[in-house]
């Protein structure tokens, strides 16, 4: 009975008075909790702890008495109210804690907001992983869920923080914690629209490997992808030629992700990455075969490579335009152009159609090895299946047929191809004309300079080289000059070949000072 009389007389006492009966933080505690639970609002609140002085332990156990979701808003409420009228700096730490409180409680635009509100105010901070940090340490305290880490990633997504938000994707990785699709596709969106092609991808990879599959709206992302990077025409085609037949979006896209690694030199990651794809059915056999086929010859393990091409037919999986396209690359790379050219044979025998590449291989290997009509003959070929040599093939082909004096077949060649859409680069034009200033041909040397430029083609240092020594060699040393000049007057190095030209000019007609004497002193400071 005198127990409850003093209980009775204390809440009958001036508020002043009972603040005073308050003295340890646990008594704080329990009063704030009590005051929050009968409804108090803000003024009564502070009125009657305006003398309590709060720091970070005692912020951090009225939220914890208040973690049950049924208490969730009055935490809410109290995070807020030590904010605005007690002046109180929340840390990582009292955020984590009320955003696990309002996850558990699904008050999730509250938790949304909290999460961004952190995120903004830790933004520069060096230690990134702060914020998840702080999560995770809290994380049984609170008895909290594994949506709070979804919740997070997409926050990062909507604060265009994509980089930061794939890196703690990783982090929450390693630490065994997984993430929703949606949180995925979240991150995939904001990164494609953002242009980041290449970051994409690296989702994307990350997602296969944790074993998050995609839906239709992951692969819906991804197209887009590849239609902003301007590459679905290219594994649309790729597929064609393996396949024989168009291929489903997602096999386009798992093809490209696969493709992409074995490009980047990443054999392995690929190797595993394609198991498990061929597990879910996600990839079609054929196609496993080819890309394996792809990833032994980037090896440079032909011998390998045919194991895997013999297994695949035994295995009654037919023969296909891309893997023989690959094997004429090696075998081109490697100066056997022979066997390239049996291949290329035996593939058209087999109605299997060459396409772009699989010539593009045939010129540059004959053109490299000397074997120039045999490559002029594919270039011919070529353009007669209306396909457009790449600028690598075509440049080769024209240094070959320069180096010989056939610089009027090159330019012929480079005359047809401009009409169907190729597009020299200055490599293509120096060529030619190094080829005629060996003739001597001053005339067509100009043609092609003033055509270059009046592409927008900037000539550079061979081609300015080029025309100086044409002119020098004609012995007009006032148009071999007045070229010089414009190299230095655009900010072009001029190279060492370009001075001794300019010299052995000036000496050959006898000229040993003046100019000449300056040309010198620049080639000596050059050296």
């Amino acid at each position: 009975m005198g127990f409850w009389l003093r209980r009775i007389t204390q809440s009958l006492k001036p508020m002043n008075q009972r603040t005073q009966l308050i003295h340890t933080d646990s008594d704080i505690v329990r009063a704030i909790c009590d005051s929050l639970k009968r409804g108090w609002n803000w003024d009564t609140l502070t009125s009657r702890f305006h003398s309590v002085k709060l720091d970070g332990k005692l912020v951090e156990s009225v939220l914890l008495q208040m973690k049950e979701p049924i208490d969730a808003k009055r935490a809410l409420g109290f995070f807020h109210w030590v904010s605005h009228t007690k002046n109180f700096e929340h840390g990582v730490w009292s955020y984590s804690i009320t955003i696990h409180i309002l996850v558990r409680a699904r008050l999730l635009m509250d938790a949304r907001a909290l999460i961004e509100s952190v995120l903004k105010k830790n933004v520069g901070n060096s230690l990134k992983f702060s914020v998840v940090d702080s999560l995770l340490s809290s994380y049984e305290v609170t008895a909290s869920n594994p949506f709070v880490f979804d919740l997070l990633v997409q926050a990062y997504a909507k604060m265009r923080m994509f980089e930061t938000g794939f890196d703690v994707c990783c982090y929450l990785r390693e630490r065994g914690l997984p993430l929703s699709l949606i949180s995925y596709n979240t991150l995939l969106r904001v990164v494609q629209r953002s242009d980041q092609n290449a970051l994409v991808w690296k989702i994307y990879e990350h997602m296969v490997e944790r074993r998050s599959y995609p839906k239709e709206d992951t692969v819906r992302i991804l197209i887009d992808a590849l239609c902003k990077e301007g590459e679905l025409r290219k594994y649309a085609d790729m597929l064609d030629r393996i396949h024989g037949k168009r291929c489903s979006p997602s096999v386009i896209v798992n093809t490209s992700l696969v493709f992409r690694i074995l490009e980047e030199d990443r054999v392995e990651q690929g190797m595993v990455l394609l198991k498990r794809m061929l597990q879910k059915n996600m990839l079609l056999d054929t196609i496993a075969y080819s890309l394996i086929v792809y990833a032994k010859v980037k090896l440079g393990n032909l011998g390998s490579a045919k194991e895997v091409y013999e297994e695949m037919l035994n295995r009654g999986f037919q023969a296909n335009p891309f893997v023989y396209t690959l094997f004429i690359g090696a075998h081109c790379k490697e100066g056997r152009i022979e066997e390239a050219q049996s291949m290329m044979h035996e593939m058209e025998n087999m109605d299997l159609k060459p396409y772009d590449e699989s010539y593009n291989f045939l010129i540059e290997g004959c053109a490299k090895a000397g074997r120039v009509e045999e490559s002029v003959s594919y270039l011919k070929k070529m353009m007669e299946s209306r396909f457009i040599p790449s600028l690598w093939a075509f440049n080769e082909i024209v240094g070959k047929l320069c180096e010989i004096g056939n610089a009027e077949q090159a330019n012929a060649m480079l005359t047809i191809l401009l009409d169907v859409g190729f597009t020299p680069n200055d490599i293509t034009y120096s060529l030619l004309i190094d080829g005629y200033a060996r003739k001597g041909e001053n005339d067509e040397v100009l043609k092609l300079y003033y055509e270059m430029e009046s592409r927008s083609l900037s000539p550079g240092i061979l081609v300015f080289t080029s025309l100086i020594k044409s002119f020098c060699q004609c012995g007009k040393l006032e148009e071999a000059k007045k070229y010089f000049r414009i190299v230095k007057d655009r900010s072009i190095a001029p190279s060492l070949s370009t001075y001794e030209t300019l010299i052995a000019n000036h000496v050959d007609q006898g000229n040993t000072e003046g100019d000449d004497c300056s040309l010198c002193n620049e080639t000596v400071l050059k050296d």
